[in-house]
């Protein structure tokens, strides 16, 4: 990979850095206008980032973040880690914006255009003024957001390095959650739930849990970034699951605040879902970047680090924005690749250090990976492996030795499944049938949450 940018590339992303400056700069002559400073930021991040991950390639080989691409017939060498770059980016990005969200608040707001010196003379309460106060405890999410998501990638880095076994790594972002968690709790603190309509006569409208729901709230945390790190394997698939999931929830976020009721006092669910397209737009422009070098033929690799990234912050929109349940349907594809995984992972099959799918150097295509038995498996293992592998819709393929036990099965994952059913296939077709299924599943749990939840539920939040 070439470390210059091609004058083709300079030249278009100076241009559309400047053309964002200039709209950044624009939106001092109002209000602030943080909607337009956010797309404005991320034009600039997606710029940064481009240019930084090609920068960077061989530096990070140098210092030995480099890795080998096992689905290509020469198998190339490839930096490693980008997902870091992003990260960092990422993280500067949402500092910077910090004052645009509150700058209301922070000067028309406040008396004397935001001179705390300046006394204003109290008005009469007859004349309805409403006393302004710093929203605080949106402030105090922000930032929680901001250190929850600087500690998943100091962890997620340290795992790139150290390689980090699954048993260990698999709560790491759990503790990268307790900011977020905290302030939850000190801000926010509701634990209740809607409950359907049609528990209503034994449970209420309301359904108190109590801790479980932090419980829950820690199990999203630490869901969201292993899924995406499991589904993994093949040439841009990380990033591009990452990308659909992100649109998703930002038309989500579009849907949600279009529909919501106008009135002079905003709808309560207004700054949850701004507060989600703060966090999103951002994470679009530096995952859209690191897309175009890691989309096959991939030039970079995105490391374990941009996984728990992505994960975490789609964790905390869907958490602090008060959708979580919303975040979950978007989740289907990675939820049935955890379920599917599971026999592997709980070790009831043998588990490989790496399942992502074989690669065929005479025909260039991926096929299905596999588990080599170096025993049979018992009757019962062996019973349900060949009911998966006999199914009108198979879920698994075997080899059986003479004596009819198994002596080799595919790896329980999505991709190798996705083989299994349609054959050998090229890197690139194999990603965009696994994300074409992800962007469809996401659309139908959109349209299930904004026209079909109120034939279970009572009362929609808008989230």
């Amino acid at each position: 990979m070439s470390i210059v940018l091609s004058r083709r590339e300079a030249f278009s992303l100076s241009a559309f850095s400047i053309a964002c400056l200039a709209v950044l700069a624009n939106t001092f002559q109002g209000d602030g206008e943080p909607l337009i400073a956010s797309f404005a930021f991320s034009g600039i991040a997606f710029s940064l980032t481009y240019s930084l991950i090609r920068w960077l390639g061989q530096t990070f080989i140098d210092a030995g973040l480099k890795g080998r691409d096992m689905s290509k017939l020469r198998r190339p060498e490839l930096p490693e880690t980008m997902g870091a770059v992003c990260a960092v980016v990422y993280l500067l990005t949402l500092i910077i914006f910090i004052p645009f969200p509150f700058y209301q608040d922070i000067v028309a707001a406040t008396s004397g255009g935001g001179n705390k010196d300046v006394v204003v003379e109290r008005q009469p309460l007859a004349d309805g003024r409403v006393l302004h106060r710093f929203p605080h405890s949106k402030l105090a999410s922000y930032l929680s957001a901001l250190l929850s998501l600087q500690s998943v990638v100091i962890l997620g880095i340290a795992d790139d390095l150290f390689d980090i076994r699954w048993r260990h790594k698999l709560f790491i972002p759990a503790f990268a959650a307790i900011p977020m968690l905290v302030v939850y709790f000190v801000d926010y603190g509701v634990t209740t739930v809607v409950v359907p309509v049609h528990l209503e006569p034994y449970l209420g409208n309301l359904l108190d849990l109590g801790w479980i729901y932090y419980f829950y709230m820690a199990c999203v945390a630490i869901f969201c970034p292993n899924s995406i790190n499991i589904l993994a394997g093949i040439n841009g698939i990380e990033v591009s699951q990452s990308l659909v999931i992100a649109l998703l929830l930002l038309l989500n976020d579009i849907i949600s605040l279009s529909t919501a009721p106008s009135s002079p006092i905003p709808h309560p669910a207004t700054d949850p879902h701004l507060f989600s397209i703060y966090l999103l737009l951002p994470f679009i422009g530096v995952s859209a970047a690191l897309w175009c070098h890691n989309w096959y033929p991939a030039k970079v690799f995105v490391g374990d680090t941009y996984c728990y990234f992505a994960g975490m912050v789609f964790a905390i929109v869907g958490i602090l924005g008060h959708f979580s349940k919303t975040l979950l349907l978007l989740f289907i594809p990675q939820i049935a690749n955890f379920l599917y995984s599971a026999p592997q992972l709980s070790r009831v099959i043998p588990c490989p250090r790496h399942r992502l799918p074989h690669f065929n150097s005479r025909s260039g295509l991926l096929e299905p990976s596999v588990t080599e038995w170096q025993q049979p498996p018992g009757r019962l293992v062996t019973g349900v492996l060949k009911a998966l592998a006999n199914l009108p819709v198979p879920l698994i393929a075997i080899r059986q030795n003479d004596d009819g036990g198994v002596i080799q099965s595919t790896n329980f994952t999505l991709l190798n499944l996705w083989l299994v059913w349609f054959g050998p296939q090229r890197e690139d077709r194999l990603a965009s049938g696994v994300i074409g299924i992800q962007m469809t599943v996401g659309l139908v749990g959109l349209f299930v949450r904004h026209k079909l939840a109120l034939l279970v539920f009572g009362q929609d939040n808008r989230g």
